[in-house]
């Protein structure tokens, strides 16, 4: 049933904070998952809830059919935004503790795929804060073992999307955070090269020559085969995401004119 659904299984990760682990029976984090899924309006279809262990706070599994009984497609639109205010609902009716973020994992308890996107998550929010460019955070983020990986659209030089590979592990950068998606990390890394360039341009220190150069680097509109030699690869690196960007800004451009 529905052949040409690209994404016939879902997949959903509840945590809870260890201060409520005495209250979370094997019963009420079922009874929960149910509640989670009924607001979620995941129904009709077949599912699974698996507890897992391999944490310091208490967390479960669900596994769920995208085609329920009937044969229709269970949506996923919208799914981050719902997900935040069922989550809020169950754990004001439940008096939950709100968790503290990812910062606060135990990463040395976790194992295989799991560790991995976790310690993926915290070098890109580490090279993220020292980055200023695409160029930049790829090194940054090579020197410590993660690599960049582009989905283009068909035979195009469009990136769709960005996937982070750390050894044997890749994960789409949604799926390590909703922040890491490609326009997400696009529009940050632009807004913190602009902050450069503002900054060098109001630092006294800095004239003539040298000040052109660092507005023109922080632009980066410098080719790097006149920086660094004949590297092709960096020059269409660079120029990869420049297309997109542009294409980004009269897409958004096309849809403000049609009123959308």
């Amino acid at each position: 049933m529905r052949p040409g659904l690209s994404k016939s299984v879902g997949h959903i990760p509840l945590s809870y904070a260890k201060e409520d682990e005495p209250t979370l029976s094997d019963h009420f984090m079922v009874q929960l998952a149910q509640e989670y899924l009924k607001a979620m309006k995941i129904e009709n279809t077949q599912f699974i809830v698996v507890k897992h262990g391999n944490t310091d706070h208490p967390h479960c599994h669900i596994v769920f059919n995208r085609v329920d009984n009937e044969g229709e497609t269970i949506s996923d639109k919208n799914d981050h935004y719902r997900n935040i205010e069922v989550c809020k609902q169950i754990k004001d009716k439940y008096n939950l503790t709100y968790g503290k973020g990812k910062e606060q994992t135990n990463i040395q308890k976790l194992k295989g795929a799991e560790k991995a996107k976790y310690e993926i998550y915290k070098i890109v929010s580490d090279s993220l804060k020292k980055s200023k460019n695409w160029n930049q955070f790829r090194d940054l983020l090579k020197q410590k073992g993660v690599e960049i990986q582009f989905k283009y659209k068909g035979q195009t030089d469009e990136v769709q999307g960005i996937s982070f590979k750390k050894g044997t592990y890749s994960f789409k950068g949604s799926e390590v955070d909703r922040k890491f998606s490609f326009a997400k990390l696009n529009n940050q890394l632009q807004q913190s090269s602009i902050r450069q360039t503002i900054n060098d341009a109001n630092n006294p220190t800095l004239q003539g020559a040298s000040l052109v150069g660092s507005v023109v680097d922080g632009l980066g509109t410098l080719s790097t085969s006149q920086a660094h030699g004949d590297d092709y690869e960096e020059e269409m690196f660079k120029d990869r995401i420049d297309y997109e960007e542009k294409r980004r800004q009269q897409k958004n451009k096309r849809k403000r004119r049609l009123g959308m």
